[in-house]
């Protein structure tokens, strides 16, 4: 149970605006958790506990009598990551795989009424995948329906107001992998960004806005999100609340290949590009991580020494110095400040990465950071030979 005062600091991590969503045609009440296909899930369960301080508490495979797939359930405050690994070689996780790397599979949210939505949703012209039903077990009962996005990604809508259990129906209780921190380093998902092929993005955009009753927010076009060599495109939907965020970006024409195309090469189509984990002390989390082995984006000095770039920041919580020292990129917008720094990919193949973000009334997405994340981002690209 997660009390007034949680929900409440959640919601400024995320950006959250006030908004009753009886007034939605699609209401969500928020993220419930995200589950990958991954090629070793008892090794991925390791990582996430060690490197990003996650706590393992639900477990569901063959001794369960669930005999394709092993599924470890991870939280770190509101966030949970659900990893499953194929234990057959046909099982939709190793095929998923061996198509496309670790990668997100499903991204599921919490509604007030499942059959409602879905209903809705089917009506809007979403891609139907589960109806309505129940999954069932000794705690209660949980109410599940999926409908397509992008890829092979799945939105699961999720009820789970009549369910006691440690996580879903068939999940067992488990112990952590590692002692958890003493301090999480992160608690709530921001925002969740797609990647999709060129002349894709408003398609998705027009389906979110359509089908789960989505704001497009904010729009970036080629000249926001470029660099010498490469640009992007992206907009950004959101629900009634501004909880749930989904940015969506397109590769743009440049001189040579864009992060976007490299993604959809590696990764074999579009899907979850990265996740956004809000946090409320970026420098810990950010030191705790990188002890931990977590590697990150560095934005070049002159990003941090130019005096446009600190007249137009101002004053921020911690002095600009302990930000460059850690590469901790910082923004403001009419609001408020944020402050953010993204992962390299956390796989084999350079997909799928993640972002911390801390929010101090700023509602944006970094658009002043824009050219320096870039310009680090080409940097990787060129070490791989992928420029």
């Amino acid at each position: 149970m997660v009390d007034t005062a949680s929900r409440s600091a959640d919601a400024a991590l995320v950006g959250a605006v006030e908004h009753d969503i009886r007034e939605d045609a699609f209401p969500i009440k928020g993220w419930d958790h995200v589950r990958y296909y991954v090629g070793n899930a008892r090794q991925a369960a390791h990582y996430y506990s060690t490197a990003f301080g996650m706590q393992l508490f639900a477990y569901r495979g063959p001794e369960q009598g669930f005999r394709e797939h092993a599924e470890y359930a991870l939280k770190s405050g509101g966030v949970t990551f659900v990893l499953a690994g194929g234990t057959t070689a046909d099982s939709a996780a190793s095929e998923h795989y061996a198509r496309h790397g670790d990668g997100v599979i499903e991204v599921a949210l919490e509604v007030p009424d499942v059959d409602k939505n879905y209903a809705h949703a089917i009506k809007q012209g979403a891609i139907a995948i589960e109806e309505p039903h129940d999954l069932t077990d000794e705690h209660g009962t949980v109410r599940r329906a999926v409908i397509g996005t992008y890829g092979e990604t799945r939105n699961v809508l999720v009820d789970r107001s009549n369910y006691t259990g440690p996580f879903l129906p068939g999940f067992i209780a488990a112990e952590p992998m590692v002692t958890p921190p003493e301090k999480r380093f992160f608690q709530a998902i921001d925002h969740i960004v797609g990647n999709v092929e060129l002349g894709k993005m408003r398609e998705w955009v027009g389906y979110y806005e359509r089908v789960m009753g989505f704001t497009n927010i904010v729009e970036f076009v080629e000249d926001a999100i470029a660099t010498e060599y490469s640009a992007l495109m992206s907009k950004v939907v959101a629900n009634g609340n501004r909880k749930i965020k989904f940015p969506i970006n397109e590769p743009a024409e440049g001189k040579k290949k864009s992060q976007i195309d490299e993604y959809l090469e590696f990764y074999g189509g579009p899907g979850v590009q990265h996740i956004a984990l809000a946090t409320s002390d970026i420098l810990a989390a950010v030191d705790a991580m990188r002890e931990r082995g977590v590697e990150f984006l560095e934005a070049p000095d002159a990003y941090y020494e130019d005096p446009e770039m600190r007249e137009r920041i101002g004053t921020v919580r911690v002095p600009i110095e302990e930000l460059q020292k850690r590469r901790v990129l910082v923004d403001r917008d009419e609001d408020g400040y944020m402050l953010q720094i993204f992962t390299k990919p956390q796989q084999d193949r350079p997909t799928m990465f993640y972002e911390i973000i801390e929010r101090h009334g700023s509602l944006s997405f970094g658009k002043g950071n824009f050219k320096a994340l870039f310009e680090a981002l080409e940097k990787e690209q060129a070490k791989r030979g992928n420029l």
